[in-house]
């Protein structure tokens, strides 16, 4: 009888652990920690266990670990009782607390930041989210080598006969991974060039850009589906798009036509919409890597070829998950990165997605509230997306 064996990886358990202190309040701790399953969920590993500490001002030892030395001791037996395969921390630890908890706990220890770069790592597609990723995942490891070889020594200056044999193992590997950053920036820059050349081309044909940004997982890619009928893969994962993607839209342009079709109530092209004859106007919509709270500056600098695109856009439209009980919290993230970007005073709008989930009326009102020219829209069932691209049309130059 064939006896059949399974191949396929197991997944990585991993345990998960959140802060809460005096600068954040539980409730946001809690959906931080959340939000750190969902990124671990998303890489593809298992969670087997989820504390939150409570961090307060008078925690001892904090620059060994973070938090208290008693804490630690505490979440290492979790772990081994959970037979956890790594232990994920949703702050950012220096490379000697990263040691300290490796030494303590006796396996791997990531935080918030390393966790993002192999989750980016994971969704590269193109060459240039590959060298981007590559870019921020150096820049990351470069000060953790140092403990790779605690033990070896180093390069010692002085008269002949009291140096060492040369460089050492760290000092050799140093010098590879910042040639190899060098290189990359190179690289990274002549795709710049190449995105400067293909904007030139769209500007010489006088069509606008309007870039879709906002939090990951808010539906930016299946509203770019949605509007321009492209085939872009849409999953519901965070961080499922790295690379820019551009289509191009016709427009309907119901700007200056009779009464009856400014309402927004059908969705034809240009000239048969209003009966006058006007003539179509077309734009490309880009996509964008989506943002998350404590997003790493390593990853916005290394991924600045890919969000210069909305420095040059006409308009940006911020897809926010109106279904989201954090909506207001990605909302202001959001607005955060823009503004940290030189982007807040771009024209924006708010296109509140995925209303079809059940959304309380009471609910879309507090974010049309917040929001700016906010529209609720469902880039499924094609609900507010007339609308939208009447506002669309009212905000280009």
């Amino acid at each position: 009888m064939t006896q059949l064996y399974d191949t396929a990886p197991a997944a990585v358990r991993a345990f998960l652990v959140g802060l809460w202190d005096e600068k954040i309040e539980k409730a946001q701790a809690e959906s931080l920690t959340a939000e750190l399953e969902g990124l671990v969920q998303s890489l593809g590993h298992k969670a087997v266990g989820v504390e939150i500490v409570r961090l307060r001002d008078d925690a001892s030892h904090r620059g060994t670990f973070g938090i208290g030395t008693g804490k630690v001791d505490e979440i290492t037996e979790k772990c081994a009782a959970a037979n956890a395969d790594c232990l994920i921390l949703d702050w950012d630890v220096s490379p000697s607390q990263q040691r300290n908890w490796e030494n303590r706990a006796g396996i791997s220890v990531f935080d918030r930041r390393e966790l993002i770069i192999q989750i980016f790592g994971s969704r590269a597609r193109t060459r240039e989210a590959g060298l981007q990723v590559e870019l921020a995942r150096l820049k990351f490891s470069l000060p953790r080598l140092t403990h790779k070889y605690i033990d070896l020594a180093r390069q010692r200056g002085g008269s002949y006969g009291a140096k060492g044999a040369g460089e050492t193992k760290f000092e050799t590997d140093r010098r590879v991974v910042e040639n190899r950053i060098h290189h990359i920036e190179q690289e990274l820059e002549k795709v710049r060039k190449q995105r400067s050349v293909q904007r030139g081309k769209r500007e010489r044909r006088a069509e606008p850009v309007c870039a879709l940004v906002g939090y990951t997982n808010a539906g930016k890619s299946s509203l770019l589906n949605a509007l321009t009928g492209a085939s872009v893969e849409a999953e519901d994962k965070l961080f499922a798009t790295l690379d820019t993607t551009a289509r191009r839209l016709v427009l309907p342009n119901r700007i200056g036509a009779a009464d009856g079709g400014a309402d927004g109530a059908d969705t034809g092209t240009a000239g048969g919409a209003n009966g006058g004859g006007w003539p179509a106007r077309t734009l490309i919509v880009t996509d964008t890597v989506g943002f998350i709270r404590r997003l790493p500056h390593d990853l916005v600098n290394a991924f600045h070829s890919t969000l210069e695109e909305l420095s040059f856009a006409s308009v940006l439209i911020n897809v926010l998950d109106a279904s989201s009980p954090d909506a207001e919290e990605h909302y202001r993230t959001t607005m955060s990165v823009l503004k940290d970007l030189g982007q807040e005073e771009k024209p924006c709008l708010t296109a509140l997605n995925k209303i079809d989930a059940g959304v309380e009326p009471e609910v879309i009102e507090r974010l049309a509230a917040l929001c700016p020219a906010a529209v609720p829209v469902s880039a499924r069932t094609g609900e507010g997306l007339p609308l939208l691209l009447k506002k669309i049309e009212e905000a280009l130059p």
